[in-house]
């Protein structure tokens, strides 16, 4: 089942509206902020300009993991939709069945 153009705009909508949300959630912020001082100390003293290898994994590594997050996501949701659709359709079935009335 394809989704609408519409539909997967407004799924890209909500998923930044989320990002923005848990940009600004306070022990997410707090987590990243210990995370950011433990990665200083990881490399205090060290001349980072000698380590672009790994640099360069960190940045790939990031990337991909970002990846597969708005993939699940996206999956997701049209796993959702697949079963309201299907919800829907199995109760208008109930509901057209003669002898309802």
């Amino acid at each position: 089942m394809e989704l609408p153009t519409w539909f997967q705009s407004a799924m890209e909508q909500r998923m930044l509206e989320v990002l923005a949300r848990i940009e600004r959630h306070t022990e997410l912020r707090f987590s990243r902020a210990e995370e950011e001082e433990a990665w200083k100390v990881l490399f205090a003293g060290t001349d980072k300009a000698h380590s672009p290898e790994f640099m360069d994994w960190e940045d790939k590594h990031h990337f991909r993991r970002a990846m597969e997050s708005e993939m699940l996501y996206v999956q997701g949701m049209r796993d959702g939709v697949q079963l309201i659709v299907a919800l829907l359709n199995e109760a208008s079935e109930h509901d057209a069945e003669p002898g309802d009335n």
